[in-house]
């Protein structure tokens, strides 16, 4: 697999940029305590950084409103993955404890006010692609089981089959959910390099250091911009 940023992107962002961690032979049955610490850890964090303030005025989450925006969708409708999370925990809800894995990236997600996605791999067919959609592709929504087709020029994650995401960091794709039973994950985190890149890359970083630490494989990291759309080589896991 490759993951691959379609130039069309870049015209219309272009600054924007994609840390990236994938990871194989977990084992994402257990319930760590670790990690479900990191993650009242990191709500705790959200709700002192955001408290008393807008959440659509924070500079951390104008970024995403105005991207959104630039590509044609409403951001006060299609929320980022990261505001709806922190707009969650803001209100007093609890984020639920679904599995390790997507524990630790809802948490990593938090800390750094960046939108992180979690992506089973074994549903994957072909390469990973951010790119604008076709007439006749279809996707899934999370929790149903009848696909809806995309009307193109949608802003998505994509494999060769289907689409992953919608409204680009919106909503992911029911199949490619990371549940227990999931054990090779791909984890693209989303950002800006005028804005947002050093968290980016810390984010990277840190998730990286957890899955070695808390599941004891070694994962492979990378990290694509406009001068460098795709990963050089398949990533092997």
């Amino acid at each position: 697999m490759k993951f691959i940023i379609d130039k069309e992107v870049f015209r219309v962002l272009p600054t924007v940029c994609f840390g990236g961690v994938a990871a194989g032979g977990l084992d994402n049955t257990g319930k760590s305590a670790e990690i479900l610490e990191l993650l009242k850890e990191a709500t705790s964090f959200a709700r002192s950084k955001f408290q008393g303030g807008n959440l659509k005025e924070h500079p951390d989450l104008v970024c995403y409103r105005n991207a959104f925006i630039k590509i044609g969708f409403n951001p006060n409708k299609f929320l980022s993955s990261v505001e709806a999370l922190t707009s969650r925990v803001l209100k007093g809800g609890e984020l639920p404890d679904i599995n390790d894995a997507v524990n630790l990236v809802n948490a990593i997600s938090l800390k750094y006010t960046l939108p992180m996605g979690a992506h089973d791999l074994n549903s994957i067919e072909g390469d990973i692609s951010v790119r604008y959609s076709r007439e006749g592709e279809y996707f899934t929504p999370f929790g149903a089981g009848v696909a809806e087709e995309v009307p193109g020029g949608d802003l998505v994650y994509a494999d060769a089959v289907d689409i992953r995401t919608r409204r680009w960091i919106w909503r992911q794709s029911d199949r490619g959910k990371v549940t227990a039973a999931s054990s090779k994950i791909f984890f693209p985190i989303d950002g800006f390099t005028d804005r947002n890149l050093e968290s980016v890359k810390a984010a990277r970083e840190e998730l990286a250091n957890c899955i070695e630490k808390y599941f004891g494989v070694q994962p492979v990291k990378f990290y694509l911009d406009v001068d460098n759309p795709e990963t050089e080589t398949e990533i092997e896991i």
